[in-house]
């Protein structure tokens, strides 16, 4: 049995024809620079997440860094996140000339620490990014306080959580923004990079639609310097069809975690993902387990690419040990929590098209070589 980290093609044939007629509309009108169908998105996404705007945008890296670029941050500046994250969320700060300053993490749930936070506030700090990792909201409330404290703005990456919720509250309106991700492997994934920035101020939508196209308002004439971070109407006309079917496939996620929770339940070597008291609603856009000692996940890791199971590590470098980074003198041993994480975890599919027997042959095999791989 071949069971593939993601498989996209079983969803794409059961909303194939949806899809399709929605690119004929498109190519029928021609608008494929923002329009009809990136206006239609713009406004569902906001709605299914309680925003009051959306802006579309070509990615969520830009996602990230639009919304920093909106708030003035640049050089001299400071932006508070996690080292355990993608790069996207680092490299954002980075590009606008500012300064990442890292936190560790929560080792239950892998999300910022909000009781490490506070200490590294200074003169210099402007932002904190809290990463939504997983598809589990970080623990808002202490990072928002902090933030008002301090008053600093907070962006919160869920690039991983669309629809997650934290205390009955959606995520990406919680803070000052929020940047979502529907690069394909996402839950919501259109059919190539694509992004949105959230927010519920009319003034910062406004700033966010300009510097979108370049800080320009009206036509040639430029009070930002802005970018092209344009969502292309393709993406926009995919994802209106994806989005209607997300809360049926974040419900399958959600039952798939809990037969891998049932099945995977006393091995010892394994530590199962947990939920947090704050999240009313995981969309599991990961099934994330540790795999501790005496076992070895490089004995794990190989044993499931020979039984056909994909996989993957979710991050084998936190961000402070990355080459590029040298310049910040973070050391070996600074985020403990983030370095474990990186050396213990490894993700197993849990697409939503997983069927029973996939899911029990990932299990069983996930079990066996962990109990195999005792040294």
């Amino acid at each position: 049995m071949q069971v593939p980290m993601l498989d996209l093609k079983p969803q794409y044939e059961k909303i194939k024809d949806d899809i399709q007629r929605e690119i004929a509309e498109l190519c029928a009108s021609q608008m494929f620079i923002l329009g009809p169908k990136v206006e239609a998105f713009e406004q569902q996404a906001a709605a299914y997440c309680g925003a009051r705007f959306a802006c579309a945008v070509s990615s969520g890296s830009d996602a990230l860094l639009m919304a920093l670029m909106v708030e003035g941050i640049g050089p001299g500046d400071e932006v508070i996140t996690s080292p355990y994250t993608f790069f996207a969320t680092a490299g954002a700060i980075s590009r606008t000339g500012a300064t990442p300053v890292f936190a560790d993490i929560d080792p239950a749930y892998y999300t910022l620490n909000p009781a490490l936070v506070e200490a590294l506030v200074t003169p210099k700090t402007k932002a904190i990014i809290p990463v939504l990792l997983y598809g589990q909201p970080a623990d808002m409330d202490p990072i928002l306080d902090i933030a008002r404290k301090h008053g600093l703005i907070v962006i919160e990456d869920a690039a991983q959580a669309i629809g997650a919720e934290y205390k009955n509250r959606r995520i990406g309106a919680i803070g000052d923004y929020g940047c979502l991700s529907f690069f394909p492997s996402k839950n919501l994934g259109g059919f190539g990079d694509a992004g949105m920035v959230l927010c519920n101020c009319p003034e910062r939508a406004e700033k966010l639609a300009i510097f979108r196209n370049h800080g320009m308002m009206p036509k040639y004439h430029h009070r930002f310097i802005g970018g092209n971070f344009r969502m292309d109407a393709l993406q926009a006309a995919v994802l209106n069809v994806k989005l209607k079917h997300l809360d049926g496939w974040t419900a399958r996620r959600q039952q798939n975690a809990n037969d891998y929770n049932a099945l995977l339940a006393g091995v010892p070597e394994l530590v199962l993902p947990a939920v947090a008291a704050w999240t009313t609603r995981h969309v599991r856009n990961q099934y994330v387990v540790r795999v501790q000692a005496p076992a070895s996940r490089q004995a794990v890791w190989d044993g499931l690419k020979e039984a056909g199971i994909g996989c993957d590590v979710y991050y084998p470098i936190p961000l402070h040990r990355q080459p590029c980074y040298t310049s910040l003198g973070y050391r070996q041993g600074d985020f403990p929590e983030s370095e474990r994480a990186a050396a213990e975890t490894i993700a197993i599919p849990i697409y939503p098209e997983l069927t029973t027997e996939q899911k029990a042959f990932v299990a069983q095999t996930l079990a066996s070589l962990v109990k195999g791989s005792r040294s």
